[in-house]
């Protein structure tokens, strides 16, 4: 039988009290570290950000440290965390932060959405999680959950099935006269945490579910294995055409320059 909704929220609210997690993201109120933290995680598990993380944040305290910086120094900071195209970003969103918006992040999703590597879910919760807004947005543990629960049965869920639900929380939340938004969205990823590790994975019955591709041997470990080549210094040898290619995609997306020196095989 499917959860009413005000059960669900009381269930997601007690497993957090019981369980919720420490993170330094979670005891801060400055933006731009929440911000750097929302960066960090997207694609990556919270281990490996836990250990990046404060490291990160003591070499580029703000967002003009990091405007500041070349982009050769965010990336080798950025190494060991993958999809380095983030760190690219975060460069980029630093100087339009500090040009445009003297240094302070913005706090509607609508200003968030035009920074680089922004997406729709990232705003959201970048607005929850920094300004306390009330915003609805979906991850995946925020999917995961939504699904066990809610589509306990069904197969090919859309994420704006899933929204209607997401929605129907927030009411809830308002009902019950919580206004730590952020509060409600920490537990609901929390239990999403415990589920992942309790159950079946759920999100296998999302409409828009990948699995992820194995890493080794990959596209992504040859282009970051070429990353770390280029930033330990000297000349870049290329040994294959399959590195010559990548070698060109990273040159694409500006994580390389074009001059740089190399060697091809």
């Amino acid at each position: 039988m499917r959860m009413s909704v005000s059960r669900f929220v009381r269930t997601v609210l007690q497993h957090y009290h019981a369980h919720g997690r420490a993170m330094p993201w979670r005891d801060t109120a400055d933006p731009y570290k929440i911000y750097v933290s929302e960066v960090m995680l997207q694609q990556t598990q919270v281990s490996r950000v836990l250990q990046k993380y404060p490291v990160f944040i003591q070499e580029y305290p703000n967002f003009a440290a990091i405007a500041a910086a070349g982009l050769t120094d965010v990336l080798r900071m950025w190494q060991g965390m993958g999809y380095n195209r983030r760190a690219k970003f975060l460069h980029q969103a630093s100087h339009i932060i500090v040009n445009t918006y003297a240094g302070t992040l913005p706090s509607n999703t609508e200003e968030l959405l035009k920074l680089p590597g922004i997406g729709v879910a990232t705003a959201g919760s970048l607005a929850c999680f920094a300004f306390n807004a009330r915003t609805a947005f979906i991850e995946t543990n925020i999917r995961r959950v939504i699904l066990y629960h809610f589509f306990p049965r069904s197969s090919d869920v859309s994420d704006v099935q899933v929204m209607t639900v997401v929605e129907a929380c927030l009411n809830e939340i308002d009902r019950l006269k919580i206004s730590a938004y952020r509060t409600w969205y920490y537990a609901l990823m929390d239990y999403g945490t415990h589920l992942s590790q309790a159950v079946p994975n759920p999100n296998v019955r999302s409409k828009h579910y990948n699995k992820q591709k194995k890493f080794e041997g990959s596209d992504r470990q040859i282009r970051g294995a070429l990353l770390r080549r280029y930033l330990a210094g000297g000349v870049v040898r290329l040994e294959n055409e399959r590195e010559k290619r990548l070698w060109a995609v990273l040159q694409s997306e500006g994580l390389v320059p074009a001059h740089h020196p190399l060697h091809t095989s």
